[in-house]
């Protein structure tokens, strides 16, 4: 039986809200605290829900909301900066009922997240940016910037890649990795693609990487990850503007095959985002101390080259609550925890930093690479490793023990 009771969900992106709606199911009180002061507009650009994450989602009841906010986008085809055909490759193993994964834009997550766990009674209080904690006794207190406090039998950091309660869990855990690449993308219309509805275009541009999906609206949601030797000071690239990023891209993707230098020029400034570095944190030694644990990607954040981040996130949030729920203490729970969770994360993390070598590559590696990626996209279509990334199921009704 367990001593747990409340829990402090510090986070109110992804792993937050799915973490508070599991707590409540396995009969824990959340409360969760959210650094910004107000909603999540304007946040990212998009991202895919893996089916193995979809599948975590219906465990609580909350795919539905998630659901409705994207579309489905099973397939992905890779090109060359020539427009060759390197191959194609799934976003996911459907489910049972056909249900593969789907695309949504970051900030329709955020809020479809946030309004079902307000809609099923989870307090959540914005501006509560975490300062500080400490343990006495059978409790964490938590102290906020702007001078509140919290109490509550366990601290849950759900709080992303820059989290604060990591650095309170373990102040010598290293910082994110940055993986030499900058991240931006945006949203064109009336430009026309070869490429179906919902289906992902990826292109080894000879500059930088671009992709993009035809959503069923006609809309192209497109990305792009420019190369960037030596790590951004902070703010550096979030401070240029969509216009002269626009003036880079044209000059990236000129020579490339295929539309991304027209979906860029198309788009409107508004609808594209700022950049940001892309960082990884592919091995965190201490992810729990006491009563106060990280999840998601504050515990191990995977680039989005392995599509798995919101659903890692996803993942760990209902199998966390479901060792609160069924081991004794804080310890045993968060220790089983661990043992499930961390060989899973790190082993899809190492596949995508893999991937993410070849989207810097030079001309030797590129030539190379065009010649031998359409084979091992072939072999590793039905591979053990893709088989056991998107076939990952949560039974919320086998307890946990210590060593099954």
């Amino acid at each position: 039986m367990t001593t747990t009771r409340t829990a402090l969900v510090i986070g109110a992106g992804i792993a937050g809200p799915v973490a508070a709606m599991a707590l409540r199911k396995a009969g824990i009180q959340p409360t969760i605290y959210e650094a910004r002061p107000g909603g999540a507009e304007g946040t990212g650009t998009f991202l895919t829900i893996a089916s193995n994450g979809i599948d975590a989602l219906r465990v609580i009841g909350a795919d539905e909301p998630a659901l409705g906010a994207g579309f489905p986008t099973p397939a992905i085809t890779l090109r060359s900066t020539t427009g060759k055909n390197l191959g194609g490759t799934r976003t996911g193993l459907a489910l049972p009922d056909g249900t593969t994964s789907h695309t949504l834009k970051r900030a329709d997550l955020y809020r479809a997240l946030y309004e079902e766990a307000v809609r099923r009674g989870i307090v959540i209080k914005h501006g509560k940016r975490l300062a500080g904690a400490r343990q006495t006794g059978g409790e964490v207190h938590a102290v906020f910037e702007d001078g509140s406090d919290a109490v509550a039998d366990v601290l849950i950091g759900a709080d992303g890649i820059h989290s604060a309660a990591r650095r309170l869990i373990d102040p010598h855990a290293p910082a994110p990795t940055y993986i030499g690449l900058v991240n931006l993308g945006g949203h064109a219309r009336g430009v026309p693609v070869d490429a179906e509805p919902g289906s992902y275009t990826m292109i080894f541009g000879k500059q930088a990487f671009f992709g993009c999906v035809l959503a069923p609206s006609g809309e192209v949601w497109w990305f792009a990850n420019v190369p960037r030797p030596g790590e951004p000071a902070h703010g550096e690239v979030e401070a240029v503007t969509p216009a002269q990023w626009q003036q880079t891209l044209a000059r990236l993707y000129a020579a490339d095959v295929g539309p991304a230098a027209r979906l860029v020029q198309a788009s409107e400034p508004a609808d594209i985002s700022k950049a940001s570095p892309i960082h990884s944190i592919p091995h965190l030694p201490t992810w729990h101390n006491g009563r106060m644990i990280v999840i998601g990607d504050a515990a191990h954040a995977p680039t989005p080259t392995s599509g798995q981040g919101a659903s890692l996130s996803i993942e760990d949030a209902v199998v966390l609550a479901k060792c609160l729920r069924d081991l004794p203490t804080p310890h045993q729970a968060f220790a089983r925890f661990e043992s499930l969770r961390r060989p899973r994360a790190e082993r899809i993390i190492k596949q995508a930093a893999r991937i993410n070598s070849s989207k810097t590559a030079g001309p030797i590696t590129r030539a190379l690479r065009d010649a031998i990626l359409p084979a091992v996209m072939k072999m590793a279509a039905n591979s053990q490793q893709a088989t056991a990334a998107y076939r990952y199921h949560i039974d919320w009704d086998i307890p946990v023990t210590t060593s099954s």
